[in-house]
């Protein structure tokens, strides 16, 4: 009996299990570490503290000191007590041997067998639960009565006293069971939003997988096709070779890092999912109305969604620069032989030509159709391909292959240069950039935005170049933008399933902008090759 009565005394009137960490406030009341900071944290916004075992109060958060003396009592009771008691409750009145306890009367403060408990008084006030150690707990304090009801003002268990007569009178109250069955539902709700959560964190935990594969997968078809390629130059060549397999490897392993890191994140979010489940599924399955109820609530676990931010995350990613990659064999090899077939990296530059067609009448082109200026009004022929704004398009279209093609934009201030599909509407409701027919890169004065379907990516700082770079991909569903100065700097790729052809497109509000050739590029991207 005298180990009974210790065990008693070493439980938490919060959480009802043994003391862990325990600390003392000043009023002299024995808590768990956590148990007592969930109670203080849950009453801060009232503006005042208060112990949950004798109702004083604290103007203050009151500080807690650890009880060392108590925290080495219960270190030594777990360590001597034997096995069969550490989880076991025992009947009262077996003085002689331990029988399990199969109930415990709150009136009488006792734990009783099934053969005492066939003896035991059926009358209203010896209310039985499920066997306990924490008998003297289910009683209020200051009344010493059993607790029946629920203040739902005051978030608190109290007695019939308290109802009436006590600091809780004319509180709004519930029966225990009728308020922890509703806590309960909004347990289950948290519940469920935690595993609808877990599950779209797994999903995303596998597409970053994917994602890493076919990178992996994407880098060594590279690697194959460029090697291919340098086993069928001389050996001046190989010095090249090392350096392009060098900056694949580098992009490999950027993109990779990156992948993995956000893996990392996930799986850190999905453990965490895990736990806070795995907590509400225990409160869930108790009997115990109190403990549920006096566990802090949990129902805004689920109130902030952070998929948005982890979606921003993996579209930053980005993939391997094949472009980049691509364009720099072809200007080194084109120096030192002819004849070299890389056209499986990158077919050579398109050869635009602007469609007079479907300028727009205060748009002049040039006699070469290379350049699209900001002019006077020109009178054309109204057709229905015509632009009834400042655009123009190629005549050229796309529809397979890898490509590329520059403008030359030194001499406007605003413009918009991308593809778009033959389809566009050219009625002047919206130009290129402005609908989901249509890619572009926009300046407008000194703000730089890629713009899809009216939806901007805005550049932090300005392009300091004069000529930009489209690069298309259209099997693998990738448009590249890249500013080609001094170094060339990749500023975004979009993908997508290109459902058309498409063409190359120009607008332009003031001054004039041109597609560009490629022999003045030689030296900007030699100067920018890496090397080891």
């Amino acid at each position: 009996m005298a180990s009974a009565d210790l065990r008693q005394e070493l439980d938490c009137s919060i959480c009802l299990n043994i003391y862990t960490d325990p600390v003392t406030l000043r009023c002299g009341h024995n808590f768990c570490r956590g148990c007592i900071d969930r109670v203080l944290d849950t009453q801060k916004w009232r503006g005042v503290y208060s112990c949950p075992e004798c109702r004083a109060k604290f103007m203050k958060r009151p500080a807690l000191q650890r009880n060392i003396t108590l925290c080495n009592i219960v270190g030594s009771f777990l360590s001597t007590r034997p096995d069969q008691e550490e989880t076991g409750i025992f009947c009262t009145y077996c003085i002689h041997s331990p029988v399990p306890a199969a109930k415990s009367c709150l009136h009488c403060e006792a734990s009783l067998c099934d053969n005492h408990l066939r003896v035991h008084s059926k009358s209203a006030e010896h209310v039985l639960s499920d066997p306990t150690t924490s008998l003297g707990r289910r009683k209020c304090s200051v009344h010493k009565k059993i607790l029946e009801y629920y203040c739902t003002e005051d978030a608190a268990c109290i007695c019939v006293s308290c109802s009436l007569a006590g600091e809780h009178r004319g509180h709004q109250v519930e029966m225990l069971d009728e308020a922890s069955e509703k806590k309960k539902e909004k347990l289950r709700n948290v519940l469920q939003k935690l595993t609808t959560k877990r599950e779209e964190t797994e999903k995303r935990v596998q597409s970053l997988q994917e994602r890493r594969r076919d990178n992996q997968e994407n880098a060594a078809g590279i690697t194959e096709r460029v090697t291919a390629v340098f086993r069928d130059i001389r050996r001046q060549l190989e010095d090249l070779e090392k350096r392009v397999l060098s900056e694949i490897s580098r992009q490999e392993e950027s993109v990779s890092l990156s992948v993995s890191d956000l893996i990392q994140q996930l799986e850190i979010k999905k453990d965490e999912l895990s736990r806070k489940m795995h907590h509400i599924e225990e409160l869930c399955n108790m009997s115990d109305p109190v403990t549920v109820l006096q566990e802090p609530d949990t129902g805004d676990l689920c109130d902030t969604d952070d998929r948005e931010r982890h979606d921003d995350q993996v579209h930053g990613v980005g993939d391997l620069d094949v472009g980049l990659i691509s364009r720099t064999i072809q200007i080194e090899l084109s120096d030192i032989m002819t004849g070299i077939n890389i056209g499986i990296y990158l077919q050579g530059p398109a050869n635009i030509l602007l469609d007079v067609d479907t300028a727009g009448n205060n748009i002049h082109i040039s006699g070469d159709r290379k350049t699209a200026s900001r002019s006077l009004y020109q009178n054309r022929p109204e057709t229905p391909g015509r632009f009834q704004n400042n655009h123009v398009i190629s005549t050229r279209r796309f529809s397979s292959g890898r490509h590329y093609w520059e403008v030359d934009v030194n001499k406007s201030w605003n413009w918009r240069v991308g593809m778009c599909y033959p389809s566009i509407d050219r009625s002047g409701q919206s130009g290129i950039g402005s609908n989901n027919k249509s890619w572009c890169l926009d300046r407008t004065v000194d703000k730089y935005s890629l713009r899809h379907d009216s939806k901007d990516i805005w550049l932090r700082e300005n392009i300091p170049c004069d000529i930009v770079r489209i690069y298309l991909d259209f099997e693998a569903g990738q448009m590249s933008f890249y500013a080609l100065c001094d170094p060339i700097r990749h500023l975004h790729t979009y993908t997508a399933t290109f459902t058309e052809p498409l063409h190359a497109a120009l607008w332009v509000l003031e001054g004039c902008i041109s597609i560009s050739g490629d022999q003045e590029l030689r030296e900007m991207i030699r100067r920018n090759l890496p090397r080891d």
